[in-house]
């Protein structure tokens, strides 16, 4: 049986899934739109978005600010709850027709509901996580992520499938600049009404009470395997607390039960650009440090020289944390009585 070769020339473009729930499009849209406008740039092809919901056009347009050359939106009373079987067919119906080389879909809740489901329709790979993305000339998707348990960091490409598929987690990309003038242009699309139709029934929404996000922080401490014990995390939490910031752990202290696991770093944590993070006993191995290289400055102590962490790292201390954290609260005190 012969084997059908795919026409790579049939698709073309980078699509980027715009996550909008509740009339808000989540922040990951615009990192999502920086890559792919650099992506789409190297070779030569358009940038799109794609929304599902309801009342779309206002924030379809808005988004023609940041350098995206077409929102299609798919707008329909019967879309305004997130259902899969709807989202999923105006999904399919958009890459049919527009037949997007790359899709760039975000990690959040609904974003990962809709990925594996559109790839498996289409017969075509899916990278979940990526860090970083680059193209090709003709036009492959080299996806990077973590692997082995975040020892060594894997290329993979699907260069005998379109459309090419990944899932990137929040604070993975720099985001899009918004510019003055908008660009581009929006679409709206139509879906047969039965496509519409769906077994599941929304009786409820409630809105999940925000706790103090560690990727919105600007200032993170971060606590690793250096910390000899529970009782020790009140010193990286009073250091926290001095520089109005929020603490974080590596992978080790929650499985020790001394920290809760939304305030895991990393990889299989959570991806975190802020404007400071000071790190203390952690050597910086490959799933961590792809959590935090996007950090504006890192600060690192660790009392191992060759600790990988200072690699990334803008400034660091060689030393013991127990005689560097102290003295860091000490000076940061003393500066503070002096203002």
């Amino acid at each position: 049986m012969n084997k059908k070769i795919l026409d790579k020339s049939l698709w073309k473009g980078i699509l980027v899934y715009v996550d909008y729930l509740e009339d808000k499009i989540h922040p990951i849209t615009f990192e999502l739109i920086g890559k792919a406008r650099e992506l789409a740039d190297k070779v030569n092809e358009k940038v799109y978005c794609l929304m599902i919901g309801h009342n779309l056009e206002e924030k379809a347009e808005e988004l023609l600010h940041y350098g995206v050359d077409e929102v299609h939106i798919y707008d329909n009373e019967e879309l305004k709850d997130f259902k899969i079987e709807p989202y999923e067919k105006a999904f399919e119906d958009f890459v049919t027709w527009v037949k997007p080389s790359v899709i760039l879909a975000p990690a959040t809740s609904t974003g990962l509901s809709l990925a594996p489901t559109v790839a498996a329709k289409f017969k075509t790979g899916l990278t979940a996580n990526c860090t970083i993305l680059n193209i090709n000339e003709n036009g492959d998707l080299v996806q990077t992520r973590p692997a082995f348990g975040g020892n060594i960091m894997a290329d993979m490409l699907t260069p005998n499938n379109r459309p090419q598929m990944v899932t990137v987690r929040y604070k993975a990309m720099t985001p899009a600049e918004r510019k003055e003038e908008a660009f581009g242009k929006v679409v709206k699309c139509t879906i047969d009404k039965e496509d519409l139709e769906s077994k599941i029934e929304i009786l409820e929404t409630k809105t999940e009470e925000k706790s103090n996000d560690l990727t919105e922080a600007d200032v993170i401490v971060v606590a690793g395997r250096g910390v000899r014990s529970e009782e020790d995390m009140q010193m990286i939490n009073e250091l926290a607390n001095l520089l109005g910031g929020q603490v974080g752990v590596t992978r080790p202290l929650i499985e020790k039960g001394w920290a809760d696991e939304k305030l895991q770093i990393g990889i299989s944590g959570r991806m975190v650009r802020p404007k400071l993070i000071i790190t203390c006993g952690i050597s910086g191995d490959v799933q961590f440090s792809a959590g935090i290289d996007k950090s504006d400055y890192i600060f690192a102590i660790n009392s191992d020289p060759d600790a990988p962490i200072f690699q990334i790292a803008n400034y660091g201390i060689v030393g013991d944390l127990y005689k560097v954290i102290p003295r860091l609260i000490e000076n940061i005190k003393r500066e503070k009585e002096e203002q």
